[in-house]
């Protein structure tokens, strides 16, 4: 669902995506872990067309980003780690924004967005301007509007920051559920407990290379542990001189 073929970006002499391939399967939950400044979030915006790849290709799905962008985004819902509101709109006036660009059937929107605002605990919110939204509440519309036209594919960029513990289980059992349905979960994180209870495989990224991708017991092998937590294994991977 998720192919990524030998995928660079530099930047000048500094290469912050090196050769990075990787194959995900669909409904797969696919953790993206790496120190701060290791490529994650470029790769996620070569990902979505936002930045051009140096070299290597992006597949989501059956779609080339680069060839044939439109039909790549609109299988895929998108939340970047700083993500943009229009806090002049209502919840409710952003999701029907948002849908529209997405093509969804008008009928269809009312039924999807209440679904969506209920689950995330906004629909007392619905009618209110987001200015007045606190951020965790904001991070929740985000999310109901990457979810609002059923993608086949979820991006996300460190989904959890900003939301409240209840927040997070529900984001959490959100992305088992999609995952169930044969949704495709790509999610960059620091929380290396929230991947490691999540995820079926998780890729490390160092330097802009990958390092390491696997299952927990496939990545404690490489770091030639035989047991511990993947907190452990993560440090031990990126430690300087361990690759």
């Amino acid at each position: 669902m998720i192919h990524l073929d030998n995928l660079s970006k530099h930047y000048g002499k500094l290469a912050a995506v090196d050769g990075l391939s990787l194959e995900i399967p669909a409904g797969e939950i696919f953790g993206f872990l790496g120190p701060n400044g290791a490529g994650k979030t470029t790769t996620i915006k070569v990902m979505m067309g936002i930045l051009r790849a140096t070299s290597g290709r992006v597949v989501l799905g059956d779609y080339d980003v680069e060839k044939e962008p439109e039909k790549a985004k609109a299988i895929t819902g998108y939340i970047p780690d700083r993500p943009f509101i229009y806090e002049k709109l209502t919840g409710g006036e952003f999701l029907k924004f948002v849908a529209a660009l997405h093509h969804v059937n008008s009928t269809a929107v009312e039924e999807r967005s209440a679904e969506l605002l209920e689950h995330f605990d906004l629909s007392d919110w619905k009618d209110e301007l987001v200015e007045g939204y606190s951020h965790g509440m904001k991070q929740r519309l985000v999310l109901c509007a990457a979810l609002i036209h059923r993608p086949k594919i979820l991006i996300v960029d460190e989904p959890m920051v900003g939301i409240d513990p209840r927040g997070t289980r529900k984001l959490k059992d959100l992305f088992i559920a999609l995952g169930k349905t044969g949704v495709t979960v790509f999610f960059s994180t620091h929380s290396v407990g929230v991947a490691e209870e999540l995820c079926q495989r998780v890729g490390i990224i160092h330097k802009g290379k990958l390092i390491a991708c696997g299952t927990m017991a496939e990545l404690r092998q490489l770091a030639n542990m035989n047991e511990g937590s993947l907190e452990a294994a993560f440090l031990e991977l990126t430690r300087d001189g361990s690759q």
